[in-house]
């Protein structure tokens, strides 16, 4: 997915919420502001938003010091899905169709994002989730692709969304493998958020070796790649990664709300969809 005029604002916006998470000190947040406005002439809007995210963040990191300034928030996000999870699990034991309900809970997930998202209740986003309409529900095409796949590599997105996805996860009961970001940028999850979500007791986890928010496929570990490119079903989780890997062919599935309008936009749909689309499946 390229850059759109509207995403270059939300940049700075980003860049603003980032720094004043990362410290008080306004000569710092002040400095993060000036240098961020300094990328704005050279982004190329033929690059994904994840490329200028990651050099957003990383400019972050270096001016104020602070190497995981969503630590706290990604904590919190964590330990209060983890108070959500029996009750999911209850939603997917009780419904007509287990693994649909599950795809919807990992999609409920993808409300926690505090890149475009400033407010989100993860309770009522369950509840709405579990019966709202797909605008996109490429739903027996994933059966098919899942029923023929060994093993899954499963992309994952934020903190505290992990328990969400290890819903899901534990509903296929497939072989799999979940991928973390290798460094702390915005709330996304690395490996210790995975663990503590719990997502270890049920599959592997590996880091692709990508720091920024959405996986880049040119700045991936080459072990991360020949999974990549080895993977027989692919799940795709989040608006980062639907940025990043929108252009891919493989056998991917990308699960996600539209929050942002760019992104809804751009996928031809309301914002606020929630979406199980296949790669190969036409906007």
């Amino acid at each position: 997915m390229k850059t759109y005029l509207d995403c270059l604002p939300c940049f700075l916006d980003q860049a603003l919420r980032a720094a004043r998470m990362a410290t008080n000190d306004q000569i710092k947040i002040k400095a993060v502001l000036d240098a961020v406005s300094m990328m704005l002439p050279t982004i190329s809007l033929e690059s994904t938003p994840p490329e200028t995210g990651r050099l957003i963040y990383q400019k972050v990191h270096e001016i104020t010091k602070n190497q995981d300034p969503y630590r706290e928030v990604k904590d919190r996000s964590t330990r209060e899905a983890l108070s959500l999870y029996p009750h999911m699990k209850s939603l997917v034991e009780k419904s007509d169709d287990g693994l649909l309900m599950a795809i919807r809970m990992a999609i409920a997930g993808n409300v926690i994002d505090f890149g475009p998202n400033r407010a989100f209740d993860m309770k009522e986003e369950i509840e709405t989730t579990r019966s709202k309409a797909f605008a996109v529900c490429d739903y027996e095409q994933f059966k098919t692709a899942l029923a023929q796949s060994g093993r899954i590599l499963y992309i994952g997105d934020n903190a505290g969304e992990c328990v969400f996805d290890r819903v899901l996860l534990e509903t296929m009961n497939k072989p799999a493998t979940y991928v973390v970001r290798e460094k702390p940028v915005i709330n996304d999850a690395t490996l210790e958020d995975a663990q503590q979500a719990g997502i270890n007791s049920a599959v592997e986890l590996m880091s692709s070796g990508t720091d920024a928010p959405g996986t880049l496929l040119e700045t991936c570990s080459d072990r991360f790649i020949r999974r990549y490119h080895e993977a027989e079903l692919i799940i795709s989780k989040g608006q980062g990664n639907y940025e990043a890997l929108s252009n891919q062919h493989q056998n991917i599935f990308f699960l996600l709300k539209a929050k942002c309008p760019v992104i809804a936009e751009h996928m031809g749909l309301p914002v606020g969809s929630i979406i199980l689309r296949a790669a190969n499946a036409p906007l």
